[in-house]
């Protein structure tokens, strides 16, 4: 499976593809981060990050779209903002007939670490290891979009089997 994780914002937005394959195995396909000028457009930014979010889907092949939902930020302006970028990508990946799903911080970090108030460090670190990566991929934004789509990966095929045995 191969899934385009998100982690969404108008300035940087992070997307990542991972490929995940049996026993929780999984590697890097790709892995970009958005970048939009504050001074530019609202509308505009939206676009930009639109059409890289189509360009990511169409050169990637991903079978699921996962962006990090937004829950809680104590900036309005910033969560308004994260929310608008979260919502055109998941606008691409429906209008490429992919499936979208939304993980909370807090999912991918205990996904990801097994600890779900892990910091920054901690995330990284095991992005590193989980993806046998020699360094850290920068900025944060890609590092959080590759633990949004490892969490997506071992996640999905865990709620599918739920699903199948009616809880």
């Amino acid at each position: 499976m191969r899934v385009l994780g998100v982690d969404p914002g108008l300035t940087r937005c992070g997307m990542a593809v991972v490929e995940a394959s049996s026993g929780r195995r999984v590697a890097m396909v790709s892995v970009t981060v958005v970048r939009t000028p504050a001074s530019d457009d609202l509308g505009l930014r939206l676009h930009e990050i639109h059409q890289q979010a189509v360009a990511v889907i169409e050169s990637e092949s991903p079978d699921v779209v996962a962006v990090e939902r937004v829950f809680s930020q104590h900036n309005t302006k910033t969560a308004m903002g994260t929310a608008q970028a979260a919502a055109v990508v998941m606008l691409a990946g429906v209008q490429a007939g992919l499936p979208v799903a939304s993980h909370t911080p807090s999912e991918v970090k205990a996904a990801v670490t097994g600890y779900g108030n892990s910091d920054k460090e901690q995330v990284a670190a095991m992005v590193m290891r989980l993806l046998r990566l020699g360094e850290r991929p920068r900025p944060a934004d890609a590092t959080d979009a590759l633990a949004l789509a490892i969490c997506h990966a071992w996640r999905a095929p865990l709620s599918r089997r739920l699903k199948e045995v009616g809880v």
